[in-house]
């Protein structure tokens, strides 16, 4: 057999800046093709403790992903940790790709979020065309690629996570925003179980170790909105010796870790222990995403928990009563199908929740700004769309944003600072009203 020899050293990752931009394996190798790793690189331990409670605020900023139906009815907040979960072909991994992408303007503004994109179990070319659309969109320039693809041996995978944690943590402790995506862990649950039975281990639930639980929530736990009080953090537990002189607070580190169910099991093992774990989850549906309603997200099983404190003001103001409405709407809809003679009531709550549905759907790839969020929001809860076609909902909404663009910029502007004065509502309307009556019927 070959020959092993222990390096004495604990197993870890060398992190820079000029990471950035690159496709690397777990162990930090460049697998682009475009030479090595320049600038000055720091070793990050792959497996290290979370910070400690002391080390931790809550969370208050919100990550924008851009995508409507989630910064207005499942808010994520920096340093939160929200599970994307659905079966296969729901656009779960589309949903993250976005929100890197729409982290573009926080680049160009000079307040980069990092971003960090772990595919783990992928076919190569599924990783080198998201590499390519994230080149493409200008999203490579504040992002790192891990890949540990299908053909690698299992322990890369199991360790591929924690890699990008590793790379994670390296922009959360020196106090800058980051973001990371685990594309997926239930691949990453299948290459533990395997490692584990060649062990010899005895298997539990599923035939996984009985430390899977554990496997994902000191992972997960890695995510962490840090104090803004540099002296605390300074103080911070496990830190890498490299990094103790760089460290400032205020970091945070997003996690969106995805999960694979199998025909919508979400009470499978590993689907509930990381529901159990995460501040919340995004549940696509495959019913829905065929039906044409993309993203799929379903909002009756979709929840954020930790987010709303996030949310600019603007958007909760606008949004509050939409999550209870589309869910309304989703009930009364299979309700709809049976019975023919409803009361206006009910049919006011189907109109509205139908085009409330139009004006949430979305196409990959096309981020929203917050404020163009919260302006067509603003005209679906409002119920100011009710005159308008269901089938001219789309068209209605590209003329109205248009509209604002060119002639109320500065409207857009105060809903982007988190105000909502009754001036701006007041031209939001106007606005509405005037557009609506070009579409009337």
């Amino acid at each position: 057999g070959a020959t092993v020899k222990r390096t004495s050293r604990i197993a870890s990752i060398r992190v820079g800046e000029e990471m950035v931009g690159r496709v690397v394996d777990t162990l930090g190798s460049p697998i682009d093709g475009k030479g090595p790793i320049g600038g000055k690189l720091y070793e990050m331990p792959l497996e290290r403790k979370a910070p400690g409670v002391i080390f931790r605020q809550p969370v208050d900023e919100p990550l924008q992903t851009g995508i409507k139906s989630i910064d207005a009815m499942i808010p994520i907040g920096r340093g939160q940790r929200e599970l994307v979960i659905g079966d296969r072909q729901t656009g779960k991994t589309t949903v993250c790709i976005d929100t890197i992408i729409n982290q573009k303007e926080f680049y160009d503004a000079g307040e980069p979020v990092f971003c960090v994109y772990v595919a783990v179990g992928q076919k190569a070319s599924t990783v080198a065309n998201i590499a390519k659309t994230l080149e493409d969109k200008g999203a490579l320039a504040y992002t790192v690629i891990v890949a540990a693809n299908a053909s690698d041996p299992a322990p890369m995978q199991v360790y591929a996570p924690f890699a990008g944690a590793a790379i994670g943590e390296y922009f959360r402790d020196t106090g800058r925003p980051a973001l990371i995506i685990y594309d997926d862990l239930s691949k990453q649950a299948v290459a533990y179980r395997e490692v584990s039975l060649l062990l010899r281990r005895p298997p539990g639930r599923e035939a996984y170790p009985g430390d899977v639980f554990y496997l994902h929530s000191r992972l997960l736990e890695r995510a962490a909105k840090v104090i803004n009080d540099d002296s605390i953090a300074k103080n911070m537990n496990d830190l890498p010796a490299p990094l103790k002189s760089m460290v400032k607070g205020g970091g945070s580190l997003t996690a969106l870790p995805i999960i694979e169910t199998q025909a919508g099991d979400v009470s499978a093992y590993i689907p509930t222990n990381v529901i159990s774990i995460t501040d919340g989850q995004i549940f696509l549906d495959g019913d829905l995403f065929n039906s044409g309603v993309r993203p799929a997200i379903n909002v009756g099983i979709s929840v954020s928990r930790v987010g709303g404190n996030a949310q600019i003001k603007s958007m909760k103001k606008v949004a509050g009563t939409l999550k209870l409405d589309q869910a309304q709407f989703r009930e009364l809809e299979a309700f709809a199908k049976f019975g023919s003679d409803l009361d206006a009531a009910t049919l006011n709550v189907i109109e509205k929740g139908r085009r409330n549905v139009e004006i949430l759907k979305q196409a990959q790839n096309d981020p929203y700004t917050v404020e163009d969020q919260i302006a067509i929001i603003y005209v679906g809860s409002k119920n100011l769309l009710r005159n308008v076609p269901v089938d001219k909902v789309k068209e209605f909404e590209s003329d109205y944003i248009e509209f604002l663009k060119g002639k109320h910029a500065d409207t857009l502007k105060t809903l982007k600072s988190g105000k909502l004065t009754d001036e701006v509502t007041d031209t939001l309307t106007k606005v509405a009203k005037d557009l609506a009556a070009r579409y009337n019927a």
